[in-house]
């Protein structure tokens, strides 16, 4: 059974919601483990949110991969690409090696051809400054020449992966701006948007304490007075 899709409005939530927070409000309903440490964002201005489809990598062995391997019909990572639905994010488990290119601009064009909201790997990207001027969000580790079938070979879409050392399931849900990505459970991805909003919300209100000169102790964290503070300017605004 296909889960229910995460409704548009949950999303554009999670786009507005920085991935520290998300972090936070996760570690709070116990996943300790959901950052994407050291996978980077190639166009630090575009923030990324839907659902993954995965591609799973193997290492590279001679007589498969090829460069007419990955030319027929159904090879994963271009079937991947080709069969993307708007919305969903591509996630390569590159198995954290960033010596070769798990894509380049012309992969990268397809998915954004295709209505795709991103692409993030633990690998590395070539043609970085031409992916950069695409106005896609791509998230990688670094910045390679090499084709992928130099060490990888991909065996299958769709599975669980291991991404930065994360697990990604199918469905979960990819968050990526400015400071990285962050992976949310799907079952749990409505309640996430909501506290990482209140969250932004009232952060924002305890910056500009800290900054009009409150200090750190009874602020951030709000202590109880500080707290039913906020809670009447919430009221009066």
């Amino acid at each position: 059974m296909k889960p229910v899709p995460v409704a548009p409005q949950v999303l554009e939530q999670l786009k507005r919601i920085s991935t520290a927070t998300l972090t936070s409000q996760l570690f709070k309903l116990g996943f300790r483990n959901t950052y994407l440490t050291g996978v980077k964002s190639l166009n630090p201005a575009l923030c990324m949110a839907g659902e993954a489809v995965t591609v799973r990598f193997v290492p590279a062995r001679e007589d498969l991969a090829t460069f007419e391997a990955i030319g027929k019909p159904g090879y994963p990572q271009r079937k991947a690409i080709d069969e993307i639905l708007p919305g969903q994010v591509l996630v390569l488990d590159c198995r954290d090696i960033h010596t070769v290119a798990a894509g380049g601009e012309i992969l990268m064009s397809r998915l954004q051809s295709r209505g795709a909201a991103g692409a993030v790997t633990d690998g590395a990207m070539r043609d970085y400054a031409s992916i950069q001027k695409l106005g896609f969000p791509v998230f990688a580790k670094g910045m390679a020449a090499s084709a992928h079938i130099h060490r990888h070979f991909a065996v299958d879409i769709n599975v669980p992966v291991g991404c930065a050392d994360v697990l990604v399931m199918p469905g979960d849900i990819m968050v990526g701006d400015e400071e990285g990505v962050v992976c949310v459970p799907r079952h749990v991805v409505e309640q996430i948007a909501q506290s990482g909003l209140e969250m932004e919300e009232l952060e924002a209100w305890v910056l500009e304490k800290v900054q009009a000169g409150a200090p750190i102790a009874g602020t951030y964290p709000p202590s109880e007075p500080m707290r039913a503070e906020y809670e009447a300017w919430k009221k009066k605004r």
